[in-house]
């Protein structure tokens, strides 16, 4: 049998342990860099279908278009956002197919899938069924367009610039605040030469500066849901905040989340 020298074992332990408190000690001089607070005012609340989980917003021509998710229940539809009504819609999930954000550029629609890498592009005056089909390589959460280029996010840190003809990636960025990735960034809009972000299950949106991925901004959107639709929120249906529109007419946002019950006109401050 093996003999283990317990003395010089366990005065070896100390040794490391007392080194070990050393390397632990938190250095309390450093202090995590804030992101700079975007000020903002509620200033209309319009009625959203509750059975939308919303994954991409936009309006366009005064029209809300949205993406929404769920298998079966992932739909394109075209909605008045000031009364809620569905216009038209095309469902176009399955047990497989989960629908993801969508964005429009030079009359076609682009919607994501989640797990699925497929892209549906349709001609923004019809809905009902998709002119041409891309491959992507990961899964699809949000998706943008800064006029030429589509922004796309994939739940990662990573934003990732793609051609519009062939959704081939064109470049990169890292999402990053504090030196630090910030990831599950989801549904995107553009607005004003920054990418806004929503946080997946946070309630806040992040303002990108595409250049470089750096957070400049954040909208705190926390208690929205408790504050204006208490009563109305349905335990495991009522969803996280998600969706993000600009209206360039009046220069607000409208936001709305998953299954909720109310669309609101957001003025930045």
């Amino acid at each position: 049998m093996k003999r283990y020298a317990i003395p010089a074992l366990i005065c070896a332990l100390a040794a490391c342990n007392s080194g070990d408190k050393k390397n632990d000690e938190v250095d309390n001089s450093v202090k995590p860099v804030p992101i700079p607070v975007i000020n903002y005012s509620i200033v209309a609340q319009y009625p959203h279908d509750t059975g939308a989980y919303t994954q991409g917003l936009q309006l366009y021509n005064g029209k809300m278009y949205e993406g929404t998710g769920d298998y079966q229940n992932s739909s394109l539809r075209i909605t008045n956002h000031k009364t809620g009504k569905v216009e038209k819609s095309h469902n176009m999930g399955t047990e497989a197919i989960f629908g993801e954000g969508i964005t429009i550029l030079n009359g076609k629609i682009y919607q994501l899938t989640w797990e699925n890498h497929l892209v549906y592009v349709y001609d923004i005056n019809n809905i009902e069924k998709p002119i041409k089909t891309f491959q992507w390589a990961s899964d699809g959460w949000g998706i943008t367009n800064d006029g030429k280029r589509l922004i796309v996010s994939d739940g990662t840190a990573s934003l990732y610039f793609v051609n519009p003809d062939d959704f081939r990636t064109i470049s990169s960025i890292r999402v990053i605040h504090d030196s630090k990735p910030i990831e599950e960034l989801n549904e995107l809009e553009y607005i004003d030469g920054f990418i806004y972000a929503n946080v997946y299950t946070k309630d806040v949106i992040l303002k990108i500066d595409p250049a470089n991925g750096h957070v400049v901004g954040q909208l705190d959107l926390s208690g929205l849901a408790q504050k204006y639709f208490p009563n109305q929120i349905i335990p495991d249906r009522t969803d996280v905040l998600n969706g993000i529109a600009y209206d360039s007419t009046s220069k607000h946002l409208l936001i709305t989340g998953k299954r909720w019950p109310k669309l609101f006109e957001v003025k930045l401050d």
